[in-house]
């Protein structure tokens, strides 16, 4: 390849020479080769630079999922920009946080909120894309036919993936050509991705897991996607007799259980199905197994990280485990500074290249998290089972501890899914008067109504009194993000006051 933009010569290396092969095809029956995805990529890269984008400066993106959207993430890098995707459902008011922050260049967003954006972007180009691929961004586009990638560099920036921001105000995670090409390859070998494969593209592409897992991955291999704008069951069951891999967040796989259309027989032509961004409880992965043949692959990664473990392609894929570090990639689990004992509950660590390169405009945030050896504590509660699997118990902040004793959510949470009439279950820590903080059970019921001695009395003699739910609150439903996490945080503040 004759040019040097790190990320973007490795991405269109498995394409080269293959410019009719289709990259994308969508629900309307328009396809996109991936000629005409790098041509446009090229076109949009030289707008931004019109615009005074210049290498190292941000270009924060507020839009719809569009191939158009694909082609300017894949532009901002071959300009020698740094990829700032912001989630469409943010406000314009939490748009302002990310804007001061980031201080981007150029601004991209929907036309319906371009005046609101352009009042809060400061000094920064805004310009517009719309959920049809038009806009003024378009326009600008459309005056050039070609544009040669601004060199970079392994270690020059490429995104700034701004964390969820559940513990406090959000964290501008920055990620650099090498991480994202890195994990990406990485990822593309573990689960044998090749030019035959056809992804359905289900995940949103404002977070890491449908940007640089999904996409990354299959330009990566040269292979093809079905291109979907959001979840849709009806276009997945439909997709899935012409695809072969599927990437999608726990709630895909309980949606699609929930569609009597999902057999065996629909799942025929599928050899992988990949879950992650949130736990997967043990009854989804088996009722998956049953009604299609398949076992799901969980995988665990983060923002900083991109993807860290996974369960083995080739061997057992263990339900309710994150399996094994990825090739070349380190793990260890520790607590106060000393690596804990299989069996034993400590924070996960992680070292690699794929570990990110710090927090934008935070050097104390980064030098608390990432140790100077390379090592990122995930902030994650973790063990290994006997054969070395890895399994997530929860997140250290979401530890309670109620009189002096440590209550551990995700195993309280896994006695309470099994019982009978339980969908699911989220375990939290509010505070107390006598024990600084009580043990909560929110619970949602998959059937008849339940009360709390239903969830309470079965826990005893499997779980030390200490552990047990002082009080059960039942909902339709458990607050989660868009990428299907529990907010508990929500959960925490709603249940604020019950004892105070």
């Amino acid at each position: 390849m004759s040019d040097q933009n790190h990320l973007i010569t490795r991405l269109r290396a498995a394409s080269s020479g293959r410019e009719d092969d289709i990259f994308a095809h969508t629900p309307d029956g328009t396809t996109m080769s991936y000629g005409a995805l790098f041509a446009g990529a090229k076109t949009m890269a030289a707008a931004l630079t019109e615009h005074g984008l210049r290498p190292g400066d941000r270009v924060a993106v507020q839009v719809e999922k569009t191939l158009q959207a694909i082609q300017l993430y894949l532009g901002t890098v071959m300009a020698g920009g740094v990829f700032l995707p912001l989630n469409t459902a943010y406000t314009t008011s939490e748009l302002g946080y990310f804007l001061a922050d980031a201080t981007p260049r150029v601004v991209v967003c929907d036309p319906a909120r371009r005046d609101a954006t352009a009042a809060i972007a400061g000094t920064a180009t805004v310009l517009t894309l719309d959920a049809d691929g038009a806009g003024s961004l378009a326009i600008a586009a459309a005056r050039h036919t070609s544009f040669t990638p601004v060199p970079r560099t392994a270690d020059d920036l490429a995104a700034i993936l701004y964390t969820s921001g559940t513990t406090g105000r959000s964290k501008g995670a920055m990620l650099s050509h090498a991480n994202l090409a890195s994990n990406s390859e990485t990822l593309r070998d573990h689960w044998r991705f090749t030019a035959d494969d056809v992804l359905i593209h289900a995940l949103p592409i404002f977070h890491t897991h449908g940007l640089f897992v999904a996409t990354n991955v299959a330009l990566l291999a040269g292979a093809s996607i079905v291109f979907l704008p959001k979840f849709d069951a009806d276009a997945i069951l439909n997709a899935m007799p012409r695809a072969t891999a599927l990437m999608g967040v726990p709630t895909f796989y309980t949606r699609l259980l929930d569609d009597p259309r999902l057999d065996r027989a629909r799942a025929a032509n599928m050899r992988l199905f990949i879950s992650g961004s949130a736990p997967l409880l043990v009854d989804t992965h088996e009722k998956w197994q049953a009604r299609t043949g398949h076992r799901i692959l969980e995988r665990y990664g983060m923002t900083e990280t991109n993807m860290s473990t996974s369960n083995p392609y080739d061997g057992e894929r263990r339900a309710g485990t994150v399996g094994f570090p990825l090739p070349g990639v380190e793990a260890r689990i520790r607590l106060k500074g000393t690596e804990v004992a299989p069996g034993e509950i400590g924070v996960l660590e992680v070292r690699g290249p794929n570990v990110f390169q710090g927090y934008w405009q935070m050097p104390e945030k980064t030098a608390e998290e990432l140790l100077p050896d390379g090592w990122f504590i995930t902030g994650d509660l973790a063990r290994r089972d006997k054969d070395g699997y890895v399994i997530i118990v929860g997140r250290d902040k979401d530890l309670i501890i109620t009189g002096g004793f440590n209550v551990y959510p995700k195993e309280v949470e896994s006695l309470i899914d099994d019982l009978p009439g339980v969908l699911e279950s989220a375990v939290i820590g509010v505070p107390h008067p006598d024990f600084g903080e009580a043990v909560v059970a929110v619970v949602v019921p998959s059937g008849a109504p339940l009360n709390a001695t239903d969830i309470i009395a079965p826990l005893a003699g499997r779980l030390a009194r200490f552990k047990h739910p002082k009080q059960v609150i039942f909902l339709p439903e458990l607050p989660r993000n868009t990428m299907g996490k529990v907010q508990k945080k929500t959960l925490r503040e709603t249940c604020a006051t019950l004892f105070t």
